[in-house]
């Protein structure tokens, strides 16, 4: 019994042995499967380092306004009889928005009218006495005196007829006052009156009517005080604004504030931007770019590429994706947009660089292409 006791424990152990072996064969082979560092292929995004155009541009936020606007409101006082239009109507220039009431006026200028008549009638009989004066002086007839004093009369007259016409025409000034014109083509963005209300000779508080012009928009933007050496009018700003996805608009640098707001050391920046079409609206927000420089025919990847990346010491390191493993390269950086950054050496035009993933590569790792971009 205790022989054939050895011999089972013997057979045992001999097939335990066996099966240990062929375990960690098995896993031997299932780790030379995945890679030979034992680690799994790790996934990644790509993209390929492209040779083109390299914008280096100033990223803004600010908003529009309309450059051209006008308020409305009333040279004379009294009660508005009519309202001739609506809020967001396009008007042309001297179009008329609404009426004061004018029945004194009508009047004061019937009476001016009438002044202005009897004015013209005496000097013309002036006129006529004193062409008779001149005709008995030459024959002797009227002293030097009584032509003086034709002349004088007729001098009175005339004098009295252009104070009535002066009038006259003051009386229609203030007639033409009563209606109120729009003083630009644009659109009416605030109707404040109605009919019946009263209103004062430029009284204070908010205006009658507000009339923008859309078709030309200021852009106003804030630039740190560090950049403002890049700057300088004509300059291309391209912006987006979310009340207008998917388009990208276009403005150039117009004016460039000559004082730094000392709060946040930064200097308001505007940029004409046209807008033919109507479909930006003053007061949006907006985010852009102001382009200061381009340099043609450089070697760039997107900035999600970089490791390590010392902007002080341009310098940097990247994954290159050959053969299905990732290379690391030192790489010597440039000029930088926001979006992509030059590489002055360590990668070709064409490669292919990790642009997501590369955290968990190391270099002479297996990866697997999860996603690739189409460059910058």
């Amino acid at each position: 019994m205790r022989r054939t006791t050895r011999w089972v424990a013997l057979a045992i152990g001999v097939a335990t042995l066996s099966a240990g072996a062929a375990f960690m064969a098995e896993g031997r082979a299932e780790s030379r499967s995945v890679q030979p560092s034992g680690r799994p292929a790790v996934a990644v995004d790509i993209a390929p380092a492209a040779s083109g155009e390299l914008t280096q541009a100033i990223e803004v936020v600010g908003s529009l306004a309309p450059k051209f606007s006008a308020d409305v409101k009333s040279e004379v006082s009294g009660v508005v009889r009519e309202v001739y239009v609506t809020e967001w109507v396009p008007v042309k220039k001297g179009a008329r928005l609404a009426r004061v009431d004018t029945t004194e006026l009508e009047a004061a200028i019937d009476a001016s009218k009438a002044a202005a008549v009897q004015a013209q009638v005496a000097e013309a009989r002036a006129r006529r006495e004193y062409d008779r004066a001149i005709a008995l002086k030459q024959y002797g007839l009227i002293t030097a005196q009584h032509l003086d004093e034709a002349k004088s009369a007729l001098e009175a007259a005339e004098a009295a007829s252009a104070a009535a016409g002066a009038q006259r025409r003051a009386a229609d000034a203030r007639l033409r006052k009563c209606f109120l014109s729009a003083p630009m083509e644009g659109v009416v963005a605030a109707r404040n009156v109605n009919v019946g209300d009263r209103v004062e000779n430029m009284g204070g508080g908010e205006p009658l009517f507000r009339v923008v012009d859309n078709r030309l928009l200021d852009l106003t933007v804030s630039v740190p005080s560090a950049k403002l050496g890049e700057l300088h009018p004509g300059q291309l700003l391209e912006f987006t604004t979310d009340a207008v996805g998917g388009r990208t608009f276009r403005g150039r640098v117009m004016f460039i504030n000559p004082a730094v707001d000392e709060a946040n050391r930064s200097a308001k920046v505007v940029a004409e931007v046209a807008n033919l079409d109507g479909v930006l609206k003053g007061g949006l927000f907006v985010k852009g770019r102001i382009v200061v420089a381009t340099k043609p025919r450089v070697v760039q990847v997107p900035v999600e590429a970089l490791q390590n990346w010392n902007v002080a010491g341009r310098t940097a390191d990247v994954f290159v994706v050959r053969d299905g493993h990732a290379e690391r390269r030192a790489v010597e950086t440039g000029t930088a947009n926001g979006r992509s950054v030059e590489v002055a050496s360590g990668v070709e035009p064409g490669e292919q660089v990790v642009t997501r993933g590369a955290f968990a590569v190391r270099s002479g790792d297996r990866v697997t292409v999860t996603g690739t971009a189409k460059g910058v």
